[in-house]
């Protein structure tokens, strides 16, 4: 099976050092295999997406030695496709409708529980019937997934791969899905399809292998594999990398612009001294 792997940005700041640790790693992976290198940009967010940011990542992944096969999958221009996944997926009566602005949700949550989607919603409109139209969200019902699924001990033999620890894998656990996820939202009134759904769909179109990412999707990919069981849709390898932090130890984030790779290249280094910094071997 060739090995391809992706690097997927979204063009809503400019590309830092941990950008730079997860884009070299995936690239060297797929050099080491001879596999291929992809580059998508997940451009859905179009209240925050610049067009400068987009032109950035191409002229910063190409500062640094890598390359790719065009055209780039856009995520603005895969519509069509997200709007069946989720046109099956309510189908099969797993999806609703949900008007709740988030100080609503926050009003409703006086004990909060935090999982890879943010605030697990507490489930207000579960039972409301309201239509999917374009000024609601909609949620997967994963109670409803989970016993789709075939119940509880059947989600708990779901798995996935993280070769970042001697290949581990991972299994699903229902009640952690629903605790500690949720109802997760795959559409918004603002942005359209979520990033939980889009990706697992252009993963799959794409025939992605591999992916490299930070440990701190490492959560949000059991989201990605019940997801996957429901569409149907082929399970990657992953790799969850240690994170590149800033030096009071926090995880970098796209307005850290002291750590942003253009900075670097404006004074004076090279692409081999970004690899140094993030600990990368030398090639």
């Amino acid at each position: 099976m060739a090995h391809i792997e992706r690097f997927a940005p979204s063009p809503t700041g400019y590309l830092h050092l941990g950008h730079a640790f997860s884009a070299l790693t995936a690239w060297d992976m797929a050099q080491d295999t001879g596999g291929t290198f992809l580059l998508r940009i997940e451009d859905n967010d179009h209240t925050r997406v610049r067009p400068e940011f987009e032109q950035a990542i191409y002229d910063d992944l190409h500062w640094l030695g890598l390359s790719w096969p065009t055209p780039v999958l856009r995520q603005s221009d895969n519509a069509p496709a997200y709007q069946h996944a989720l046109k099956h997926l309510d189908s099969l009566g797993l999806t609703y409708g949900c008007e709740c602005t988030r100080s609503v949700i926050r009003e409703a949550s006086p004990n909060p529980v935090y999982g890879p989607d943010g605030m697990v919603y507490p489930g207000i409109c579960r039972n409301k019937n309201l239509p999917n139209v374009e000024n609601t969200a909609i949620r997967l019902n994963m109670a409803k997934a989970i016993q789709y699924l075939g119940g509880a001990d059947q989600v708990n033999l779901l798995s996935f791969i993280d070769i970042n620890n001697g290949s581990d894998e991972h299994f699903l656990n229902a009640d952690q899905l629903l605790d500690n996820c949720g109802d997760i939202v795959l559409a918004r009134r603002d942005i359209g399809t979520a990033y939980h759904l889009a990706v697992v769909v252009d993963d799959a179109a794409q025939k992605i292998t591999h992916i490299t990412r930070g440990k701190d999707l490492f959560e949000a990919t059991k989201i990605h594999r019940i997801l996957q069981a429901l569409l149907a849709l082929p399970t990657p390898i992953y790799r969850h990398h240690r994170l590149i932090l800033d030096d009071n130890g926090k995880r970098l984030a796209k307005r850290d612009d002291s750590r942003a790779i253009r900075k670097y290249r404006t004074e004076g280094a090279t692409p081999q001294d970004i690899r140094e910094m993030v600990g990368l071997i030398d090639r």
